[in-house]
């Protein structure tokens, strides 16, 4: 048969489940979520489900009846719109499942660095990070957020301010110490 005749897979060189951008759970791992972090995938799977795909789904639904579909731009993408809210979808729902939900307030007060700890430390250069060490599907670098699976969140879990620990990087094994440790006070959003 011509290759022009055959079907290609929909989202062919699509990433399975759209998680392409969050790491793998390790094997045999949690995934830990604090209770905010849990609502906010929730709340996005909620507006998936209850108001976007309904929107596309009318969009192609209109668009199909439109006529010929192999150049109807209207039809095409908003099929491809679906595979990914689909996609999306089928990511968020298996997360949410398999979510530990862990709320870091029960450590308030305490000097250990546990999961949900906001962490400050110091390298050997002398130069003060403060981090949060949060859940693979919550933690935003930008907000100075890392995953509990980072070298520097394993590192630093299970240490006391004052201690001091070896964090491997690629230039090397670098000094940290252990200035801060921090929790949100119980009932604080």
């Amino acid at each position: 048969m011509n290759k022009a005749f055959t079907r290609e897979r929909d989202g062919e060189d699509d990433d399975e489940d759209g998680a392409a951008a969050v790491p793998p759970l390790p094997a045999g791992g949690k995934n830990y979520i604090t209770p905010q972090g849990y609502a906010r995938l929730r709340a996005e799977l909620l507006t998936l489900i209850d108001d976007e795909r309904p929107k596309v789904v009318e969009a192609v639904h209109w668009a199909a009846k439109n006529g010929d579909r192999s150049e109807n731009g209207d039809y095409l993408y908003g099929k491809k719109r679906l595979r990914e809210i689909d996609r999306r979808i089928r990511f968020l729902t298996k997360r949410l499942e398999i979510a530990e939900v862990t709320d870091p307030s029960l450590h308030h007060g305490g000097e250990q660095v546990f999961f949900g700890a906001r962490v400050t430390y110091a390298d050997d250069e002398g130069d003060e990070r403060t981090i949060t060490i949060k859940g693979i599907d919550e933690a935003d670098n930008q907000q100075g957020e890392v995953s509990w699976i980072s070298p520097i969140a394993r590192t630093l879990l299970r240490a006391r301010v004052g201690d001091v620990l070896q964090l491997p990087t690629p230039a090397g094994v670098r000094e940290i110490e252990v200035m801060d440790v921090s929790y949100p006070a119980p009932g604080a959003g």
